[in-house]
């Protein structure tokens, strides 16, 4: 895991974008996400998981312990992707619980010693979108009313910053935001949110670059700023 006083994964030193400005987004991303991840786990979904596996008891089966205890320890994460999916609650659970009973039911189709959360968030964006398509509409956001209300603060304590950038990634298209959070705040590598996405690796690298520059641009960091550090590079000789 990326130290505070170093960008995230996904949020090193490309041209434009400075270093300050890197390291400033990559621990201000996290301290947004963090309290999505660390709430408490819902009941319903440790609820649903013992009713599997009760259903498995019944067959005399059993699931392994290591997927069991990998799902368990995926939930925080699960849950927090899909509110900044449908940023609604009671979708976020409902699509939990899908994700789960899609993944129980298909556990034989994982590959142990790869990355389980990987595989779930894949489950889980799938039957995001394919809802989607059963509603026929895409999220409008013309006024930005949709993305100040996305990431809200569960209390007031919040720094204002974060708070701001809550907001930004708010405004960021849904393919930058989502590559943006499973990149920098899940530590997934490019590779890993290609196949999630079902796009090229370049693909993703440039969707989280671009989300990287609007934020800056949305948390108030001006040309001046970027012409200034390529110039401070250029003279320095730094590679970027």
């Amino acid at each position: 895991m990326a130290s505070i006083d170093n960008p995230l994964p996904g949020t090193e030193t490309k041209p434009g974008l400075p270093q300050t400005v890197q390291v400033h987004l990559g621990r201000q991303l996290r301290a947004a996400y963090a309290p999505l991840e660390t709430a408490a786990t819902p009941e319903i979904f440790l609820a649903l998981i013992e009713k599997l596996e009760a259903a498995l008891a019944a067959q005399g089966r059993a699931v392994e312990p290591e997927f069991r205890q990998g799902m368990l320890a995926a939930l925080s994460s699960l849950r927090a992707f899909a509110l900044s999916l449908t940023n609604n609650a009671a979708r976020a659970d409902d699509l939990v619980q899908d994700t789960i009973l899609r993944a129980w039911q298909n556990q034989h189709r994982f590959q142990p010693g790869t990355n389980l959360n990987a595989w779930l968030f894949t489950i889980l964006r799938n039957a995001f979108y394919s809802e989607q398509r059963k509603r026929m509409r895409e999220v409008q956001d013309e006024d930005g009313s949709y993305a100040a209300r996305l990431f809200t603060a569960p209390d007031q304590g919040h720094r204002l910053d974060v708070q701001d950038l809550r907001a930004g990634l708010a405004k960021l298209p849904p393919d930058q935001r989502e590559a943006l959070i499973l990149v920098g705040a899940e530590g997934l590598s490019y590779e890993e949110v290609a196949g999630i996405c079902g796009v090229a690796i370049g693909t993703i690298k440039s969707r989280v670059n671009r989300a990287r520059n609007r934020l800056a641009e949305l948390l108030g960091y001006g040309d001046d700023d970027l012409t200034g550090d390529r110039m401070m590079q250029s003279a320095m000789g730094e590679g970027v």
